[in-house]
């Protein structure tokens, strides 16, 4: 890992708070460029998930989205998950973010904004490998090769490194966002959960002064 200041960002595509804080994220970019790289690393929201949804459920998360609504003005369509028999399962969007940072960091994040604009905002399915390798295609990937990385097994473990440096950094909620090193080379918390981009803003061009002073 590369000693200059950067930002590690845990999330997962199929996070709605993390959702809400990708214009935030872009905002970031935007405003400090290469001189603050972004590392994403994917939490693991759930995993692994095998038994369809209940309505019941499907109306908690519904619930869930209109507080992030509420909060960022993102819209929001429940069509991916409303299909009968539809499986919460988040490994296979999160996977797919780890073959495009393959990539390099820039298409990961583009990767996974887009993957959640296609989830939250279009009503796509993307725990299916058809609308991943669709998400590829649009991002200028070649889709049988993204499909067949996504497949592998160097893939799946790849990923599940992901969510294992997630659980030693003691990240219990996403999205996450880590600032480092400092002189004395530790990392310090930005922000945990959704937090607006003036305030994300600030903290970080304070912290960056700090480390010019």
């Amino acid at each position: 890992m590369t000693a200059t200041p950067h930002l590690i960002y845990f999330s997962d595509p199929m996070c709605s708070w993390c959702y809400g804080f990708s214009p935030v994220i872009e905002e970031i970019r935007r405003t400090f460029g290469t001189a603050l790289p972004i590392r994403g690393v994917m939490g693991g929201l759930r995993p692994g998930t095998e038994t369809p949804m209940t309505e019941e459920a499907k109306l908690e998360i519904a619930d869930h989205w209109t507080h992030v609504h509420e909060a960022t003005g993102l819209p929001f369509n429940g069509a991916g998950m409303s299909r009968p028999g539809f499986v919460y399962d988040t490994d296979p969007a999160a996977r797919a973010v780890v073959v495009a940072r393959r990539e390099g960091e820039e298409i990961a994040g583009a990767y996974l904004a887009r993957a959640q604009r296609a989830f939250y905002a279009e009503g796509r399915d993307v725990t299916t490998p058809q609308v991943l390798g669709e998400i590829a295609e649009e991002l200028g990937l070649d889709r049988e090769p993204f499909l067949a990385a996504l497949a592998s097994a160097e893939a799946k473990g790849e990923t599940w490194r992901d969510y294992g440096i997630s659980q030693r950094a003691g990240v219990t909620g996403f999205p996450t966002l880590v600032a480092g090193p400092n002189s004395e080379g530790v990392y310090g918390v930005v922000t945990r959960g959704f937090a607006p981009g003036e305030q994300v803003i600030g903290v970080l061009k304070e912290w960056l002064a700090r480390l010019a002073a």
